[in-house]
């Protein structure tokens, strides 16, 4: 068996979900009502009022920035409006109490636990199978466990022959993920699929807590929070200066953090942690049956997968037969086609098309929740359940850090593009709201990128896109800043936010990328995403962030050297307002560099871990 770096956090416990507050709900409501009032307040001035005419090459982009930005800020509001009480539903025992039309009444359940791989080291899926072996139900069921080895590598099979499990791989690797899972359903037959990748290890808990939100004979699939294990905890500065300076240190470390509060240094520093996602986001999108499939952790019913299947294959069909015919009759000016010749039509198009439970696609996951909520007939729902049921790994460096996010990104841009849920027939209004507040927030990367550059091209020019930086308006824009604040503390209460919000503004390099390449047709490919640290600094993958850094310090040094010296067109107010934005934005790029400078330490890490058990 191999050694890997995680072993040592084996022990680690996941976070419980936030819990239900009726009395915070309603606080957090209010607050956001009020901020999207006094928000639009704000842009309505902002448009009618404060435009500096003289300027409009810049002060049109950064209104328009701060109205798109607004967008979004609605979109999010109705994305955390409701929140839901944490209910762990009661575990079926017999397959009709999740299927009351099965014709094998008094029938155990049976579940396929499905492990997707293609290069990662066969120990490290051991891991995952020898879990998913201890999974523990309290009526009898039939859990079958299958690797789906892309890689048809000889050493997986060894694996899965010695732990007694299935084994299965094909001869390509059509489709990639999305042709494995497709494959792996071909030649299984469980009444529920659990969807795992290579690094994901269940707990003995994910079938009794999940199987019974399939009770309701609607519910298509239920997405379990992700959980990365081996996040670095960091040290704290009492514990760094306790480690260099002996007792005085950590009386120093101590007196610092009673009146700052804890400062931890190399804690997550990808900003990794999902909590945000599942436990706030996603899991508010349960009033409104929006959660979609994220991947691994998740559980389908095998029926709702097929049948969503086989309507979009009648759909695909349906449209190559459609526009073949609209080709024969233009070319051949005939008002229709013959009967023969439909028939051989619609053959070819049979042939042609891929039927398959997952489209091919990076975000087949997200993509399939789109299909499944479209379907109206059959009212597919899902769920996010709100406790973890899993682990796995994160990426360990900001290059696997950046595949992984350049695949969302462009996944969800792809599909943003070419299949605009927004304008899918079958999906309700919140439903849209909620995929489109998705969308939206990776088209992000291009207002951003105005605000990062708007406070650098007033301090060098002194420039401004406002009228003026009067009394009026910080009368508008300040009460906007404090009201968002407290909502967005609000609504998120019980996990610090900052980390992401900065996380999401660094973001812009890879967002613009992504854009980019979905723009010009470029396929985004299925990288897996490295499970083993890589080692050395990877300043390269952070330039825009330096350069964002550099212009900022170096403007705000230019405009205070003109400002002194009584030259220009600088104010005093403007270049304190426009500074104090840019040492906000620097702050924001700080945290992506510090992630590409960041290496681990096992050996200062087990140290400091030593030293606290033995305190």
């Amino acid at each position: 068996m191999a050694d890997f770096y995680f072993q040592r956090f084996e022990d680690r416990k996941p976070p419980a979900p936030l819990p239900y507050s009726m009395g915070r709900e309603m606080a957090w409501q209010f607050l956001a009502t009020l901020a999207l009032v006094v928000g639009a307040w704000y842009i309505h001035w902002r448009w009618m009022h404060s435009l500096n005419w003289d300027a409009l090459w810049f002060a049109l982009p950064l209104v328009m920035a701060e109205t798109m930005a607004y967008v979004g800020l609605i979109l999010f509001v109705i994305n955390l409006w409701r929140d839901q009480p944490v209910v762990l539903p009661d575990p079926p025992a017999l397959v009709e109490e999740t299927d009351p039309a099965t014709p094998e009444p008094g029938r155990p359940l049976a579940v396929d636990v499905l492990f997707a791989t293609y290069n990662e080291d066969p120990d490290l899926v051991r891991l995952g199978i020898r879990d998913a072996k201890a999974v523990t139900y309290p009526h009898p069921i039939d859990i079958r466990i299958h690797v789906l080895d892309d890689g048809r590598r000889p050493e997986m099979r060894a694996v899965c022959d010695e732990e007694g499990v299935g084994y299965i791989t094909r001869s390509t690797n059509e489709g990639y993920k999305a042709g494995n899972l497709r494959n792996a359903m071909e030649k299984t037959s469980g009444d529920f699929i659990v969807i795992c990748d290579a690094d994901t290890r269940p707990f003995p808990t994910i079938l009794q807590h999940t199987l019974g939100h399939f009770r309701d004979p609607r519910v298509a699939w239920v997405q379990t929070p992700q959980w990365f294990y081996d996040l670095p905890e960091g040290e704290t500065l009492t514990q760094r200066l306790d480690r260099r300076l002996g007792r005085l240190g950590r009386w120093t470390g101590r007196a610092v953090e009673s009146v700052t509060g804890t400062i931890t240094f190399g804690a997550d520093p990808f900003v990794s942690d999902p909590q945000m996602f599942y436990d706030v986001i996603l899991r508010r999108r349960n009033w409104a049956n929006a959660a979609f499939c994220c991947g691994a952790g998740s559980i389908h019913r095998r029926e709702a997968v097929m049948e969503a299947a086989l309507r979009s294959f009648g759909a695909s069909v349906e449209r190559r037969v459609i526009q073949t015919e609209e080709e024969i009759t233009l070319a051949s000016r005939e008002r229709s086609v013959a009967p023969e010749l439909m028939s051989a039509i619609r053959t070819e198009a049979v042939v042609a098309e891929v039927l398959t439970p997952y489209r091919f696609h990076v975000s087949e996951d997200i993509y399939t929740s789109i299909v499944l909520h479209a379907d109206r007939e059959r009212g597919w729902k899902s769920v996010l359940h709100p406790t973890i049921e899993s682990k796995m790994l994160s990426p360990q460096d900001l290059l696997s850090w950046t595949i992984q996010r350049f695949k969302y990104a462009g996944g969800s841009l792809d599909i943003l593009f070419h299949d605009n849920p927004l304008f899918r027939s079958g999906l309700t209004l919140p439903q849209r709201l909620m995929y489109g507040s998705t969308f939206w927030s990776y088209l992000g990367s291009i207002w951003n990128v105005v605000f990062l550059l708007a406070p650098v091209i007033y301090l060098f020019t002194g420039i401004a896109p406002v009228s003026a930086y009067t009394a009026d308006f910080f009368v508008h824009v300040v009460p906007f800043l404090v009201t968002l604040e407290l909502a967005m503390m609000m609504g998120t209460w019980g996990i610090a936010g900052y980390a992401s919000k900065t996380s999401y503004l660094a973001f812009f390099p890879i967002g613009l990328k992504a854009l980019w390449a979905v723009a010009r047709g470029q396929k985004i490919s299925f990288p897996v995403t490295p499970k083993d640290r890589q080692s050395g600094t990877f300043l390269r993958l952070v330039r825009p962030q330096l350069a964002v850094i550099v212009l900022t310090l170096v403007s705000g040094v230019w405009a205070l050297a003109w400002l002194l010296m009584g030259y220009g067109s600088w104010s005093t107010t403007g270049v304190v307002t426009n500074i104090l934005w840019g040492i906000n934005n620097c702050m924001a790029m700080a945290g992506m560099i510090r992630a590409a400078l960041w290496n681990p330490e096992p050996d200062t890490e087990a140290e400091t871990e030593t030293e606290e058990v033995t305190a």
